[in-house]
């Protein structure tokens, strides 16, 4: 569990497919006002598991994973898709393929209301094989979660997409942590824009003011661009040559683990 006042961030597990297919009502934390769940997913399995991941897809949604060139990206998208919608279903106590979604003011994927009266939110991130999955009630989510690369481009891509204060940290970091920073602040800025509903070109827009204990970060905006409420960042532990992170409104939440067995 990750306490959203507490420097402490423990590991978050990745899960094979297989474990979260399991996942029953009973294997979820409870889930509410004050709770965000967060799983990770490693984007591989057997045969099986991705015939059942495809029988939840909508039909968009098969749709799009055939039109993937590389069989591995479209398994990775089943997978990554198909958890979503059973974790969704679980929570909502329907069938995964019966989860109905909408689009929001923003463009963002979130439940249709009419359908499940809920007021649950989603969010997914997926990358390089794995997903991060975060679902919170009665407040906007987003997650982003980044594989660590140190062939990337940091000096251009700073310059192009971040705040010039954000650009001073990352330059004056020893070369070797360069990349590090550039990623904690790009999954920091990403989850808090996925959370709205904004896209890349939004990035310069807000600028990230990292916590003197690591585990978190605020964030610096036009009130046009964050629509509602002051956004807190949680950075969480995915394992070396990974970063990760979860934004919601205001700052009287905590992240949890969705999967509690």
């Amino acid at each position: 569990m990750t306490d959203a006042g507490s420097s402490e961030v423990l590991p978050l597990p990745f899960h094979p497919v297989e474990a979260v297919l399991d996942v029953q009502g009973k294997d979820l934390c409870s889930l509410d006002a004050t709770t965000i769940a967060l799983w990770g997913v490693i984007l591989d399995g057997p045969q099986g598991c991705q015939a059942r991941c495809l029988r939840f897809l909508s039909d968009e949604e098969s749709a799009r994973a055939d039109r993937f060139i590389r069989d591995e990206d479209r398994q990775r998208y089943i997978f990554a898709h198909g958890c979503l919608r059973l974790l969704l279903g679980r929570c909502l106590n329907v069938e995964p393929g019966a989860v109905m979604f909408q689009l929001g003011p923003a463009g963002k994927p979130v439940l249709c209301h009419t359908t499940h009266g809920s007021d649950l939110s989603f969010n997914l991130s997926h990358a390089h094989g794995r997903a991060l999955i975060a679902i919170a009630q009665g407040r906007e989510v987003g997650v982003d979660l980044e594989r660590i690369r140190p062939d990337v481009a940091v000096e251009k891509l700073s310059t192009r997409y971040f705040a010039p204060g954000e650009q001073i940290a990352i330059m004056q970091s020893a070369q070797e942590q360069r990349s590090a920073r550039f990623f904690r602040y790009w999954v920091a800025k990403e989850a808090v824009l996925k959370a709205q509903g904004v896209g890349l070109r939004s990035l310069s827009q807000c600028e990230v003011l990292l916590a003197a204990d690591g585990a978190g970060a605020e964030v610096l905006a036009s009130a046009d661009l964050l629509r509602r409420d002051s956004w807190t960042i949680r950075f969480l532990s995915c394992g070396e040559g990974w970063d990760g992170a979860v934004a919601a409104q205001g700052k009287d939440w905590i992240a949890r683990y969705g999967l509690v067995r």
